[in-house]
């Protein structure tokens, strides 16, 4: 029998044949066994074999053969045991240790792996030692990848499996309500066992869910699709209508491989299959078809010409010939020497396979390949690439399906916690949820502003508006129709206005802006975004950072080797009347009470008009600046006060707490310049 169930072991395409035992002894029966293919059997015929031989290089490798056999049943953790005692029986062949290393990268055991790897690139040369090298590699991206997983959430499909394997879920209806898949469970046609697994045949089975979600217990189809082979890894046409499915054959006097059958739908069942005859001999293995159309189908097999093991390959129908064939293989960038295996092709044209050749968590792992041409018909894919967790693992991931135009869909996983075998996954991508917040108050008195209007513009369009309550807190969550106002992959202009209408104390305040993004980000985040803001009407000056002149000069100083820059100083204001286009304001310059009246006066005046200067040059419009200069008229530190300061240090500041530019603001009703270029007024 070919058996097909895609997981290395668990899930590949494997021959038995029956074979009479007359052997001599029971370690060669058991090699016989083995060599058929028949790895469950293997077990008990090689512990029985192992008990019974003489030869101690012998009993190493029939513990290598034990740890092989549970190997290829997907028994991961029987394998390392035996393997281990394999080990320490001190069989020669590398290749345990590159096998060891697998079963325990299949384990998530990542830093044992690489030991036994290196282990065996110590001990062995060309392919074996390239495959543990490979192995190393995989071990190291695997772990990379788990500190970094997407942000799928996988469930188990806790209602279909069950604790025999449980695999290649498809769609079987437009609405995406009901669900075809694979089990081995006993309710599966015919009463023989599977001589490689010990359980019975798979089957397809069916499955519907409610309009609360809720799955029907799984029914298997029609004994003319179920037989007494193993039928699984389905496909469904776009229409489905047509289905096709693997058969692996089954004869006890001869070796048979899978091949691919085709059933029209009539209802709720299916007519009659018919085999889709691809001119491959009875012992190759082809399964997992993907109809891409009626005349062209995707499908993996281990037929000869390939890059190794099985591989994915493509074959169309010839109308006028009315044959199926020849057969081209994906080549050498989508196959390797290991499995490639489960095809799905998504509705935007992606190719998704599993496949063991390529660097993986490991066993299989599922890749994507984007589509080159213009079609799916042109049969072009890019480079594959790793999906990392969660989707996969560090066991065996395989047959993703995809919810057209949704990121959800369902795969098969073997990982721990399933509920046995192989089980049926869910996953999905959640929504980023995204919140902004913060609080307005008074810059100086911490005062919480209420009745303050903030407001967000999106790059991609949106707009938003709120108020601050009367503890002065705001916050952009959900609108009123429920939808999201800070939305994934945006950036926001966050405004705070209280110039138009007076905040809840009656004062008028300058307005601010931010921005915040989440171009980006891959979790989930509140953004708090707080605004102190400067009264506008409170009838005093607005201190400014400190602008810097020299002595007795009124150039704005800009020394960089004592890093003094007062154009920098002046970018605080030349904001404000950016973000309040409609107020003017007085610029007032000071001195100290050094010197003489009329040349202060005309020092500061001249000091103001050359920060006017700077920012009309900056853009902004003269007439909503008013340069005054004060002399030493207006000091906030007596003569007096400064002179019964203890020392000239202290005395210096002071004057320099005198020399200052500050603004205030004179009106709010500026209007500015219109499109057509007319003159602002007051």
């Amino acid at each position: 029998m070919i058996y097909l169930r895609g997981a290395l072991g668990t899930l590949c395409f494997v021959i038995i044949s029956t074979i009479a035992f007359g052997q001599k002894s029971l370690t060669k029966e058991a090699d016989l066994i083995y060599q058929a293919g028949s790895y469950f059997a293997a077990v008990d015929a090689y512990k029985k074999a192992y008990s019974k031989e003489k030869s101690q290089s012998e009993k190493a490798r029939i513990l290598f053969r034990i740890g092989d056999s549970y190997r290829l049943i997907q028994e991961p953790d029987q394998a390392e045991v035996w393997y281990l005692k394999a080990e320490a029986a001190e069989y020669p062949d590398p290749l345990i240790f590159v096998h060891l290393g697998d079963i325990l990268r299949v384990q998530g055991e990542y830093e044992e792996s690489i030991e036994r790897y290196r282990t065996a690139a110590g001990k062995a040369s060309g392919e074996i030692k390239a495959t543990a090298e490979k192995g190393i590699s995989a071990c190291e991206k695997a772990v990379k990848w788990q500190k970094s997983p997407a942000r799928y959430v996988v469930n188990n499909e806790v209602q279909l499996n069950s604790k025999f394997y449980d695999f290649s879920l498809i769609y079987a209806d437009k609405k995406l309500e009901s669900v075809l898949f694979t089990s081995s469970r006993p309710a599966a046609s015919g009463n023989s066992i599977d001589e490689i697994y010990g359980e019975s045949f798979s089957d397809i089975y069916f499955s519907e869910r409610d309009n609360k979600g809720k799955w029907s217990t799984p029914v298997p189809l029609a004994e003319n699709i179920n037989s007494e082979a193993n039928e699984g890894a389905a496909h469904l046409d776009s229409k489905f209508s047509q289905l096709y499915f693997t058969r692996c054959g089954y004869d006890k006097n001869k070796p048979f491989g899978c091949q691919i059958y085709t059933a029209r739908s009539q209802g709720q069942a299916y007519a009659d299959p018919e085999l889709l005859d691809f001119g491959i001999d009875d012992t190759t293995a082809a399964g997992h078809p993907v109809a891409i159309d009626d005349e062209l189908i995707l499908f993996a097999s281990d037929m000869y010409g390939g890059q190794g093991g099985k591989d994915l390959w493509t074959i169309r129908y010839d109308k006028k010939a009315k044959l199926w064939g020849p057969a081209v293989n994906l080549g050498p960038d989508i196959n390797t020497a290991g499995n490639e295996m489960f095809p799905y092709v998504h509705a935007n044209g992606d190719l998704y396979f599993a496949s063991s050749g390529h660097v993986g968590m490991g066993g299989l792992d599922i890749f994507k390949s984007k589509m080159k041409g213009q079609e799916v018909e042109d049969l072009k894919w890019g480079a594959p690439e790793n999906l990392g967790a969660p989707i996969n693992s560090s066991a065996n991931d395989y047959a993703i399906i995809w919810e057209e135009d949704k990121d959800r869909g369902f795969f098969t996983s073997d990982r721990r916690g399933g509920k046995g075998g192989d089980d049926i996954y869910s996953f999905m991508m959640p929504p980023l949820i995204f919140k902004l917040e913060g609080t307005v108050t008074d810059v100086d008195t911490k005062e919480p502003l209420g009745d303050v209007k903030v407001s967000i513009v999106g790059t991609d369009g949106s707009v938003g508006e709120v108020k601050t309550d009367p503890t002065g807190h705001y916050e952009f969550e959900t609108r009123d129709n429920e939808e999201r106002y800070i939305l994934e992959s945006t950036s926001y202009t966050v405004e705070v206005t209280a110039i138009e209408q007076a905040a809840s104390n009656g004062h008028k305040y300058l307005g601010a802006k931010g921005q915040e993004t989440t171009v980006g980000l891959k979790e989930s985040t509140a953004f708090v975004k707080d605004f102190a803001l400067l009264c506008a009407d409170c009838n005093k000056e607005i201190k400014m950072p400190l602008v810097l002149y020299e002595l007795g000069k009124w150039d704005l100083m800009v020394d960089e080797s004592k890093n003094i820059n007062s154009k920098d100083s002046l970018e605080y204001l030349f904001s404000i009347l950016s973000e309040n286009p409609t107020i003017i304001v007085e610029l007032a310059a000071h001195t100290d009470t050094r010197g003489s009246d009329k040349s202060n006066q005309i020092l500061s005046q001249k000091r103001a008009e050359t920060c006017v200067k700077y920012l009309i040059d900056r853009g902004i419009e003269p007439e909503r600046m008013v340069p005054v200069g004060y002399g030493e008229t207006r000091p906030i530190i007596s003569d007096a006060q400064i002179a019964a300061l203890p020392s000239e240090e202290e005395r210096n500041a002071a004057h320099q707490k005198n020399r200052r530019t500050v603004f205030q603001v004179l009106s709010f009703d500026f209007i500015p310049k219109d499109t057509d270029g007319d003159t602002g007024s007051k």
